[in-house]
């Protein structure tokens, strides 16, 4: 048994410790908004890794300063655009998207001086739709209709861009640019926080940069990782990856994943395997991390993590298997925490037993 004094020792060797890691991550000096993109923690989903048998990490990309995953992606596409000579001072970027993206490129517009249009269907979250505008974005939302409507969002995003000077459709969905932000960033991040000990990495995807960048990345430094695309219902992928055709069965409450296509940024893809994710999984799995790990995320992230369990299931104890954390709940909460919205989809049973006290009534 250590003794009083050195105890006291002990404890002020910890406290320095603590502070030394502390200093060493305040030192680190951001140039701007998009100097401060990247660069995210692997959080450790305790309850998951003991249940699994395995480290399962989540790549807390909701710690991005614009708060999701697709800051990554405004970044490059913006780049990609300027290095193009497609925008000059005082441009216009235009794009069509389900929020995220939008988000980030509003971010990225206000910090280089750009005007920004978004184009979004009017069935997101009036959340991101308030923030998109506070953040200075003209946004438009329009009717959700298939891509091969000619008023589909992305269809009316491109023909703004096109009928404007200094200005560009970012074409989140077929312009690689997407892709190789994560190709720079995300997989290389991946790879060094877990020190090249990975066997499998999982996320859902809506444009595929994410994936299929982050695939490239680590299958060229180890063939060995598996890939596993997770994917909602609703979406043709999962069909795709299992039996090579685009087939779409039901439907999900999650926004921004899932797709009726192959896009650019998919095509390629190093994707070894997939898991088929349902939205009552999806649910529990949002109020179990909030409640069991106090993390406060939105569903496709949910989805994710449900994904990297199943993952995890199927490899066996000893591996180390990593997703995305997209973004967190508040932009969704109105919906994924109300009762009578959960109701109305029939998720409100999917909510465990002892986390119903955290849905609001209305």
């Amino acid at each position: 048994m250590l003794s009083k004094a050195a105890n006291q020792v002990c404890r002020l060797q910890r406290i320095r410790a603590a502070a030394s890691v502390s200093t060493r991550q305040a030192s680190t000096i951001a140039d701007g908004f998009l100097g401060a993109i990247g660069n995210t923690p692997l959080i450790k989903l305790q309850n998951i890794s003991a249940e699994t048998g395995c480290n399962v990490y989540g790549k807390a990309e909701f710690m991005n300063p614009g708060g999701s995953v697709k800051d990554r992606a405004a970044l490059g596409l913006l780049q990609a655009a300027e290095a193009a000579g497609q925008l000059k001072a005082g441009g216009t970027i235009v794009e069509g998207t389900a929020g995220n993206t939008g988000i980030g490129l509003a971010h990225c517009a206000a910090a280089r001086g750009y005007k920004c249009v978004i184009y979004m269907p009017d069935t997101q979250s009036s959340e991101k739709m308030d923030l998109l505008r506070m953040l200075g974005a003209d946004v438009r939302p329009v009717p959700a209709v298939p891509l091969d409507d000619p008023m589909n969002y992305n269809h009316q995003a491109k023909r703004f861009a096109e009928s404007l000077d200094n200005a560009v459709w970012t074409n989140q969905f077929d312009n690689t640019a997407n892709r190789d932000a994560h190709f720079a960033t995300t997989g290389p991040e991946i790879w060094e926080q877990t020190q090249g000990k990975i066997d499998a990495f999982t996320c859902a995807t809506g444009t595929g940069g994410t994936l299929a960048g982050v695939a490239q990345y680590l299958k060229v430094q180890n063939e060995g990782v598996r890939i596993f695309l997770a994917d909602p219902p609703g979406s043709v992928l999962h069909s795709f990856v299992q039996r090579g055709v685009l087939e779409r069965e039901g439907s999900s409450i999650t926004e921004g994943i899932g797709q009726g296509r192959i896009t650019e940024n998919l095509k390629d893809a190093q994707i070894d395997d997939s898991v088929r994710i349902e939205d009552p999984r999806t649910v529990a799995m949002m109020f179990r991390l909030l409640k069991d790990e106090g993390l406060f995320l939105g569903a496709s992230t949910c989805l994710n993590v449900v994904a990297a369990r199943d993952v995890a299931a199927k490899l066996g104890p000893g591996h180390t298997v990593v997703t995305v954390l997209c973004d967190g709940a508040g932009r969704y909460a109105s919906r994924l925490f109300s009762k009578s919205w959960l109701q109305s989809k029939e998720l409100f049973d999917a909510v465990p037993e002892d986390c119903k006290h955290l849905v609001s009534l209305r």
